[in-house]
Formats: structure tokens, sequence, C-alpha cells
């Protein structure tokens, strides 16, 4: 069963890769811009739904590139989680995952537009999973950890502003809620797993003498990053 699973994971997380570039080029703008609607080459982009091409070219984030790393997160996702039904979720919120890093990383931005609607869906969709029966985790649990890492957010935020970014603090609703399902030992871990690789990553720009300490690196990537490590323990061990 797991192998099919992971290889379904796998196949859905490929067709849903190929969506992302097109959204994420729309999104990728500095706040005060509204979302492109045309191409580079100026052909007109009417749908924010198909593949990044227009015109004969293609545009945006590697499509070659995002659409493995997707198929690489659902299939991952799948092998460990198994048949339980929080997997539909996991496989829903994912590719929103991905998405939201590659916009980060491009633009330093965490549109609203998806960070608040990920984090109600995400609890709506965990209140149906703790339904069915098998479900490995806690609807109760994703509520307390969305408000709790979104508070504990909100703290950094207040300190340290140029540090922790508010769409960083919306963002930890969905991110907690995912990680509070199996509990808060997988919370902690989540979000201590984040910020680590954030820190290995600035580590990595300063010593290629590629940014300076107080160079702004984007850390929505990485708290998404360490919540997919998170949920993969939290999923192996339920």
């Amino acid at each position: 069963m797991t192998p099919l699973l992971a290889l379904t994971g796998a196949l859905w997380g490929a067709l849903a890769g190929l969506l992302v570039p097109r959204a994420a080029y729309r999104l990728s703008v500095p706040p005060e811009e509204s979302w492109r609607t045309e191409s580079p080459e100026g052909a007109p982009l009417r749908s924010w739904v198909g593949l990044a091409r227009a015109g004969g070219a293609w545009f945006g984030p590697r499509t070659w590139v995002v659409a493995p790393a997707a198929a690489l997160v659902c299939a991952a996702l799948a092998a460990t989680t198994g048949p339980r039904p929080e997997l539909a979720v996991w496989l829903v919120l994912a590719p929103f995952g991905v998405l939201l890093a590659v916009v980060d990383f491009t633009v330093h931005r965490l549109p609203d537009v998806l960070t608040l609607p990920l984090g109600g869906a995400a609890l709506v969709l965990l209140a149906v999973a703790a339904l069915l029966p098998e479900h490995g985790g806690s609807w109760t649990g994703a509520l307390y950890g969305a408000f709790a890492l979104a508070g504990a957010y909100f703290v950094l935020f207040l300190i340290s502003p140029d540090g922790m970014g508010f769409g960083d603090v919306k963002l930890a609703l969905c991110l907690g809620a995912v990680l509070g399902w199996y509990g808060w030992g997988v919370l902690l871990l989540g979000a201590f797993a984040g910020f680590l690789l954030a820190s290995l990553y600035g580590v990595a720009l300063v010593v290629a003498r590629r940014a300076g300490r107080r160079t702004a690196i984007p850390f929505g990537p990485f708290l998404i990053s360490g919540a997919f490590v998170g949920v993969l323990l939290g999923a192996f061990s339920a």
C-alpha cells in the first residue's frame, strides 16, 4: 500500500507543481503593486490556473524544477502518513506551501490572499479528518497549535520586525495547525527545524560572502520546510 500511495502522491504533486510557476509569477510582485496580468512578452494572463507558458514562451520559476520538487514533497508525505485521512489534507496544502516558498524567495513576500485562507482551510480540513476513522492526530491540538505558533511569531515580530515579518505570523496559523495535529512535541520540533534551516542558510550566505549579518532573508521557505520535517516525523510516529 505504501509504495502505491507514494506513487500516487508523487503524481499528484507533479501535476499540481506544473501549475505553481504561473501563479508564482503573478504573485511575485512588491506589496504596492497589483498582481501581474501579463507575461514578460506582454501576453495577457486571464487565468491563475495553467502552465507558465504564453506566446510560445515559458516564464516565471522553472517548471522543470518546481514540479519535481512538489512531487517529492507529496510522495514523502504519502509514504510517511499512509492511508490515514489527514493525508488528503497534506496533499491539498503541500502545493500551496511550495507556491508560498517560491514567492517568498523571489520577492520576500507572503501574500495575504494565500496565508490567511490556508490557515482557515487547514483547520476546517483537519476537523473533517478528525471525524473519520483511523486518523492519527487531534483537531484540538491543531487548533491550539495554530494560535500558539502564530502568537509566538507575533511576539517575535514585535521584538524584531526586521527579522520576523507579519506575513510569517499569518503563515504560522497554517503551520501551527498541521504541526499541532500531531502534538506539542511535533509543533516544537517543526518550529525549531524552521529556524535552524534559516540560520544555516544565513550562515552559508555570509561564509560565501553573498550577504552580511544584517541582510534580510526570506523566513517563509524555511518555516515551511521545518513544518514539512515536523509533519513527516509526526506522521511516521503516529
